[in-house]
């Protein structure tokens, strides 16, 4: 079952199912890397390349698919005989608690609920404080919520007032 009744999503391109979408976990790995080929034209250095360490942060409900689903994708994607041609498969992955949005909701695509890559970018805070941030509030035991207050204050008086100070 790779389809859904949805209004969002990739449309399945087969005539009968115009109503239908593709299941989000069958498409993501396609939009992995179309995302990366998006953004660079030289996407292989990270999607084909045997030297590349693939490490991958989740939360805990996608550990089936990260690393079963997704690499098994890649493997069919990829060409036994032309091993330049195959994709870079997971080396390791990092699974924690929930990381919740403001007031405790779910990130969610689909609900429009959170904060994403290309929506990080356009705030123009720095990649790097980004990740001090979101390392500093990772759940590691318990959910934890992502709050813009709570990102002000700790960059400011964690990685500003005292990292920067130093």
């Amino acid at each position: 079952c790779i389809t859904r009744d949805l209004r969002w999503g990739t449309p399945v391109p087969e005539e009968g199912y115009e109503d239908k979408v593709f299941y989000v976990w069958f498409d993501a790995p396609i939009g992995y890397i179309s995302i990366t080929a998006n953004y660079t034209d030289e996407w292989e250095q990270w999607w084909k390349n045997k030297d590349v360490r693939l490490v991958q942060f989740m939360g805990k409900d996608n550990i089936p698919f990260h690393t079963v689903i997704f690499p098994c994708t890649l493997l069919a994607a990829s060409i036994p005989s032309n091993p330049k041609e195959n994709f870079s498969l997971l080396d390791s992955i990092s699974v924690c608690d929930y990381l919740q949005y403001e007031g405790g909701l779910k990130f969610s695509k689909s609900r429009g609920t959170g904060v994403f890559g290309n929506q990080a970018k356009e705030t123009g805070i720095p990649a790097d404080v980004w990740r001090y941030y979101l390392l500093s509030v990772r759940p590691e035991s318990s959910d934890t919520a992502f709050d813009w207050d709570s990102m002000c204050e700790r960059v400011n008086g964690e990685l500003i007032n005292k990292f920067g100070n130093l």
